[in-house]
């Protein structure tokens, strides 16, 4: 069963963390497989929560692309280096390619044979010099032992065809010779008393006892083959190492950590047809067919607390959306098949989650009703924030009692864990639970921060609107932080210098100035976003 991943948000904050780890937890306990996962360092209060309910934190999830891993590549087409010419030539017709990849005992690549350097072998290559194994030349000539003397056969082809009388005097047999030769006593006596490599016995010719003796005490291989000489002569060749036509001891190749993008860009620059593919310990494990199928599977993914492309991971389009659980505004996912999509106008991902479990009828156990009950905690703040629903009231509830905490003092543990941004950056604080949205080609940044120390942000503001600046600068039609007072249940509002007027015409204000401070409005999705992005629209009208 392939696995699939369940995660939330860039800029995770702890409704996706932990809506991600509950949906996974009820994912697994209905049959299936899956793995919760952050695409994003997590913010202090997720790191809190995780903590105090002894929770690991979900390894983290770079992209979902189509890496070369992912292809359906031939996962066969490689060879030993030793192996036989004729054994290359068979893999390659039995695979159907063009080219096979050599590697060594360890796997790893020492070259690439195409089946044209194989044909200019045959043709143009040596006919006589053997450098191969005694399994080989067996293989190739289907042959069998007589006599062994080693497992190695280096030397020259020679045919034993002429008179035994004449042989003798015109040969001087030098003891490298690989000798094709019949029933011909003298002719196999000179040649096992000259010590020569392997004597080849075409037509499974006979050879008298004493001769063979003779053989092993002279360390003289002897073969049997019900091939003639013509055959024998001629198919030797292939039992040749593969190695032995190498050209190309350093091919192009691919990595099967590579992107398929990538790939697909390459073929446009290199011509060539099949890649030798390599995995991340330098093995060899196959070859890419430009011509080939090039099927794979998607990584299958579940999406939690976001529902547009700009804030989920990268390659997500190139990924299969199974399912997506949501309470924001719908944006831009688009998928090429139906899909489970559960949306409700609700304050918290995970309170639809909480829902889940009870139409499930699946147990919540502690740790899970603990991650669920913060989620809510903190996209409510509390349970004060305009999007709380009483839906979010009840499963709040249900989980405190579940979690066994008092859900008031644990609410004000959070926020204290959370609040503080001294130890930040200005760049980190200001990034820290940071969304992207879109708005016909333009690109809106909006920053909230929940914390107590708000004469921290007034001392240092225009350190944070030189950022804000800088990002608009770079790509952003407009950048806001949002720094959200709890208690004073309201939020002061830092801008880029140019978007004053959004400002001022979003919230209904005679005038603006950096740091002012907005009386109840602590929602991003509900009060923040809407209010700026009806002031872009109208702008546009």
């Amino acid at each position: 069963m392939a696995v699939t991943y369940i995660f939330g948000h860039k800029n995770p904050d702890t409704d996706s963390v932990c809506s991600a780890i509950a949906l996974s937890y009820l994912k697994n306990e209905l049959g299936e497989k899956t793995i919760p996962k952050v695409i994003g360092n997590i913010n202090k209060e997720t790191r809190f929560v995780l903590d105090y309910f002894k929770i690991d934190l979900p390894s983290y999830l770079n992209d979902v692309k189509v890496r070369i891993k992912n292809i359906r590549f031939n996962r066969k087409a490689y060879i030993n280096e030793y192996s036989s010419i004729h054994q290359a030539f068979k893999l390659m017709q039995k695979e159907n390619i063009t080219a096979i990849p050599l590697v060594n005992a360890n796997k790893n690549l020492t070259g690439y044979v195409t089946l044209k350097e194989l044909a200019k072998y045959l043709i143009n290559g040596d006919k006589e010099k053997i450098n191969t194994t005694l399994n080989n030349i067996l293989e190739v000539l289907e042959a069998n032992v007589i006599t062994k003397a080693s497992d190695l056969i280096e030397g020259k082809i020679l045919v034993a065809g002429m008179k035994s009388k004449a042989f003798k005097d015109t040969i001087d047999l030098s003891g490298e010779e690989i000798l094709i030769v019949g029933d011909r006593y003298r002719i196999l006596d000179y040649a096992i008393e000259s010590q020569v490599k392997l004597i080849i016995l075409p037509l499974n010719s006979k050879i008298e006892d004493k001769l063979i003796k003779r053989a092993e005490k002279n360390k003289v291989t002897i073969i049997e083959t019900p091939l003639d000489s013509y055959q024998i002569s001629h198919k030797i060749l292939l039992s040749n190492y593969i190695k032995s036509i190498n050209t190309n001891m350093h091919p192009i190749t691919v990595n099967t950590e590579d992107y398929y993008s990538d790939f697909k860009q390459m073929l446009h620059k290199i011509n060539h047809t099949n890649y030798p593919v390599i995995n991340k310990k330098g093995e060899c494990v196959g070859l890419i067919r430009l011509t080939g199928p090039n099927s794979y599977e998607k990584q299958k993914v579940i999406l939690v607390d976001h529902n547009n492309l700009d804030q989920s991971v990268d390659g997500i389009e190139e990924a299969e959306i199974l399912e997506i659980i949501d309470h924001h505004n719908l944006g831009a996912i688009g998928t090429t098949i139906p899909i489970n999509f559960i949306s409700k106008p609700v304050g918290c991902t995970s309170t639809m989650i909480y829902e889940m479990f009870l139409d499930k009828n699946v147990d919540i156990p502690k740790e899970m009703a603990g991650l669920m009950l913060s989620a809510i905690l903190s996209d409510t703040l509390s349970l004060t924030s305009p999007t709380t629903t009483d839906d979010d009231k009840f499963a709040a509830i249900k989980l405190a009692k579940i979690a066994k905490v008092d859900m008031d003092k644990y609410g004000r543990q959070m926020l204290k864990a959370a609040s503080s941004i001294k130890d930040m950056s200005f760049e980190e604080a200001l990034l820290n639970d940071f969304k992207v949205f879109n708005m016909d080609k333009k690109m809106i940044g909006i920053s909230q921060i929940m914390t107590m120390d708000i004469e921290y942000i007034e001392e240092n503001k225009d350190k944070f609107i030189e950022i804000l600046n800088k990002m608009c600068n770079r790509e952003y039609y407009m950048v806001a932080i949002f720094i959200t007072d709890v208690i004073k249940n309201g939020s002061y509002v830092l801008y880029n210098t140019s978007s004053e007027n959004i400002i001022r015409d979003s919230f209904g204000l005679k005038s603006v100035k950096e740091g002012l401070f907005l009386p109840k409005i602590v929602s991003r999705k509900k009060q923040m976003l809407p209010s700026i992005m009806s002031t872009i629209e109208g702008d546009n009208i």
